[in-house]
This record gives structure tokens, C-alpha cells and sequence, in this order.
């Protein structure tokens, strides 16, 4: 069976991530410990030949060039010798051991000189004859004067300040690295199994550390899918999944009160359907048992609930297509303050028989951008809101204030007022302060959700000053249009 590593739990994958790496580190560590020592060991034996060499041309005409050579043979595993071009020595290290061979010397000054002056060659001496009868115990390396001699050799025509033409040999010996690759692969061995252990702890450590508080919120979050709602994030231990858990219960909070909301929503709009259903058809009731004695007032009843039907259910598509953003604006040049007269005398004519009474203040007329028919709902809601909510003295004041460059209208009523703690909750969609619903006197009691998502289509701003026992003073704000000022 096909393993996906898509379906593995986070802390297997971390897990396999962290030990993966570990593994990498191993086989890198072997390849240039074992693998490429010898290679390696190699390059930096070329490089110090030649560098050897390059610092004695330099110093050529040095008058300390044989302290010079002899610091350089240092250790004896380089030896050095300044020549004719005939082979014949004039100054060497007083290392020996590993000097070269006349014929050696004549063929590398030959080949320096067909080379630009340079000869470099890699040579390799086999091991001298053993005595016989001098055998060697079973496993044991021959002695160091019994191996083969590997060695870089190196050459360089120079000529000396007073023209003559001079030779430097370098014979740089390699040391066979078999014994320490030997001793380092058993040392690998230990550190390799030392190495996975502990970086299979490690793995485990982290991967466990890492994926519990996400294994945590997962499964808070199904717990939140199935609509536990009171479910508390707890995540600890990284900033990101402290943040993610501060974002998950700020969104079972919202989601909580969506649902409450949703819960009264459906209350609500039960009670409001349910109070006209009922009149229309004990009066449908009445007119079809007593078709002769219908008066008007009865058929006017019948009419107003059907209406008030209407209006709740145009209220509600009105909110769904405003919170869905499919509501379009028709802006055109009006008078607002005309068109706030009309709406307060028309509502207050079919008030008055009720003992409401709604007046209209204001300095002059302005002129606003906007889009008629969506301001003058909202003017409408804020004065069906006011008369829904004043108290005994039944007086509506609107107002109109101009300020700067906008105009506000205010809506004013006489009620119970808002508690301080409730006034950012009340332009929420389908919040009620008094948790018991009562019918509107006229409305649907969604208008204040509606006036806040118009205000905010056209920049505009709104508000409410409230204070319990005082009434409240709803208002909205708009930009005076003065582009027809002139004519």
C-alpha cells in the first residue's frame, strides 16, 4: 500500500523532517571524512608545494634563502633543493631523505623548461625489498621504511639577480592516511549511533512539541464545527498558535452571538407574522360567515396587516441584499432638506390620530449626492424607530444641523434611553435592548441595521447619543452637494 505523506499527522512529518536532516548531516559528515580525505588531503599538499615553491622564487636573491629553505622543510616531509640547470645542487633542507634523483632533477628541468618554466607530477616510489626471513604478523601494517612512497614534485626555473639561471625542486611527501581513515571510520561508527539516537530523541521531542497544541485546537475546533459554541482555544507554546487560538475564540464568541441573534430573529419574525396571520383570517373568518354585515373598518384591517406583512418582508430582503453587497447606488443632486419635511409631515399625519407628534427644525436648505429613495428609508426608519421608543410625551423632534461641509439630521425622542454598555450593540442586525419582544407600533424594529448599511454605501457617518431616562437622539451625516450653488 502506497503511503500519501499528505495524510501523515503533523508530528510524524516533523518528525521525519528533523531525522531526514540529521541523516543528511551523517552521510555528508562520512563522504568528506572517509570518503574524500584522501582527495582532499591531496589538494592541500599540491597547494603547499607550490606555495613553498612560489616563496622561494620570491626570494631568491634573499642573502638568508638557505634559513629560508630549511624553515620551510620544517617537519622533513618536504624537501627542497636550489639547482643549475645541469642538476648540480647549490643549496637543499637539510632533509635527505626524500632528495631527488639526478635523473628525476634532469627530467623535471627538461619538462620545466618545454612548460613555461613550470613542472609539477604526482609520483609514486614502490617499497623497497624486505630482508629475507622478516615476516610480518597477520593483519599488521609493514613498517613506515617498508611502504611506498607517494610524493608531489615540483620545479620552477627562476633566474637570480645577476642572470643566472636556477632551479627549484620541491618534493612534498604524502603521508598515507589509510591508519587515520581507519581510526576515524571506527570513531564514525560510535558517533553515527550516538547521532541517531539522540536525533531520534530530538525528533520526537520537537515534533510532540510542536503538533500538540495544534492536535489541541483541532480538536476544539470540531468540537466548534458541531455547534458547541462555548468551547475555550487554549493554545500555548508559539506566538502564531497563541494568535490562532485568540482568532478561534473571538470567532465562537461572534458565532455564539450570531446564533442567540438567529434564535431571536426567527422569534421575532414569528411573533410579527403570527399577529397579522391572525387578524387577517378571523376577519377573512368573519366576512365568510357574515358576507352582509362587512363594514370598511374590517376590510381596513385586513389591508393595514397585509401591509405591515409586506413591509417586514420587504425589510428583510432589503438587509440580505444590502449584507450581500448587491444593493447599487442611484446618486443624483436633491434637496434633502425638502425631502425630510415631506417624510416628517406625511408620518405625522398618520400618527396624530395617536397623540404623536413629530416637528422639523432647520436653518436652510441644503442640497446632498445621494441616492434617494435609500436616504429617505433611512429618515423614515430613524422616525418610526422614535416613535416606536419615545415615552408618555409622544414628541418627535427632527433637526437638521449643518456642520462644516456635511449636513446631519437628528431624530430625537422622548423614551426610556439607551444604557451606555448597549449603545454599540444596537446598529447590530436584528439586536433588541429589551430582550422581550413587544409589536412595533409601526415597523418591523429592523430599521436601525438597515440605516447603518445605507449610511456606510454612501461615506457617510452615523451615531446615537442616549441616556437612560432621558430619550435618545439618533443622527446620520452627509456631504453638502454645492456644485449647483452657483446658477
Amino acid at each position: 500500500m502506497k503511503l500519501n505523506i499528505n495524510k501523515l499527522k503533523l508530528k510524524w512529518k516533523i518528525f521525519g523532517f528533523i531525522f531526514g536532516f540529521c541523516a543528511l548531516l551523517l552521510v555528508i559528515l562520512w563522504l568528506f571524512q572517509i570518503v574524500f580525505l584522501g582527495a582532499f588531503y591531496k589538494s592541500v599538499k599540491a597547494i603547499e608545494v607550490k606555495n613553498a615553491v612560489n616563496t622561494i622564487a620570491n626570494n631568491i636573491n634573499n642573502k638568508h634563502l638557505s634559513d629560508l629553505v630549511k624553515g620551510i622543510s620544517g617537519s622533513g616531509e618536504i624537501y627542497i633543493e636550489v639547482a643549475s640547470l645541469d642538476g648540480t645542487k647549490i643549496l637543499s633542507s637539510s632533509n635527505t631523505k626524500y632528495q631527488v634523483s639526478l635523473k628525476d632533477k634532469l627530467e623535471m628541468i627538461s619538462s620545466a623548461k618545454s612548460k613555461n618554466n613550470e613542472y609539477y607530477k604526482h609520483v609514486i616510489s614502490s617499497p623497497p625489498k624486505k630482508p629475507l626471513g622478516n615476516k610480518e604478523a597477520k593483519g599488521q601494517s609493514p613498517p613506515a621504511d617498508m611502504q611506498a612512497v607517494e610524493s608531489l614534485m615540483y620545479a620552477k626555473i627562476v633566474k637570480n639577480s645577476s642572470g643566472k639561471t636556477l632551479v627549484i625542486l620541491v618534493n612534498g611527501v604524502i603521508s598515507p592516511v589509510n591508519a587515520t581513515v581507519t581510526t576515524l571510520r571506527y570513531q564514525l561508527y560510535v558517533v553515527t549511533a550516538i547521532m541517531i539516537l539522540l536525533s531520534i530523541l530530538l525528533a520526537l521531542i520537537i515534533a510532540k512539541r510542536i503538533s500538540k497544541p495544534i492536535e489541541e485546537i483541532n480538536k476544539s475546533a470540531k468540537i466548534l464545527a458541531g455547534g458547541n459554541y462555548d468551547i475555550h482555544f487554549n493554545g500555548k507554546g508559539f506566538k502564531e498558535i497563541e494568535e490562532l487560538s485568540d482568532t478561534l475564540n473571538t470567532t465562537a464568541t461572534e458565532l455564539s452571538k450570531v446564533e442567540e441573534l438567529r434564535h431571536e430573529l426567527l422569534a421575532n419574525i414569528s411573533h410579527d407574522l403570527r399577529t397579522p396571520l391572525s387578524l387577517i383570517y378571523s376577519y377573512a373568518e368573519m366576512i365568510h360567515d357574515f358576507p352582509d354585515e362587512v363594514t370598511p373598518e374590517e376590510t381596513q384591517v385586513i389591508m393595514d396587516e397585509v401591509q405591515r406583512l409586506k413591509t417586514l418582508v420587504d425589510d428583510v430582503l432589503d438587509i440580505s441584499k444590502l449584507e450581500a453587497g448587491m444593493q447599487n447606488l442611484s446618486l443624483s443632486r436633491y434637496n434633502l432638506t425638502d425631502s425630510v419635511r415631506s417624510i416628517a409631515e406625511r408620518i405625522g399625519e398618520l400618527v396624530k390620530k395617536d397623540g404623536y407628534s413629530i416637528s422639523f427644525s432647520y436653518d436652510k436648505e441644503v442640497f446632498v449626492c445621494a441616492d434617494v429613495s435609500k436616504i429617505t428609508q433611512v429618515i423614515y426608519n430613524l422616525i418610526i424607530n422614535a416613535i416606536n421608543y419615545t415615552g408618555k410625551n409622544k414628541n418627535i423632534i427632527v433637526s437638521q444641523v449643518i456642520y462644516g461641509e456635511n449636513v446631519i439630521i437628528e431624530v430625537t425622542d422622548n423614551g426610556d434611553g439607551i444604557a451606555e454598555e448597549n449603545l454599540q450593540y444596537i446598529w447590530d442586525r436584528y439586536y433588541k435592548i429589551d430582550k422581550r419582544h413587544k409589536r412595533a407600533v409601526m415597523g418591523t424594529g429592523l430599521g436601525l441595521s438597515i440605516v447603518k448599511k445605507v449610511i456606510e454605501l454612501h461615506g457617510g457617518k452615523y451615531g446615537v447619543k442616549s441616556k437612560l431616562g432621558e430619550g435618545s437622539t439618533f443622527w446620520f451625516e452627509l456631504k453638502i452637494d454645492k456644485s449647483g450653488d452657483a446658477h
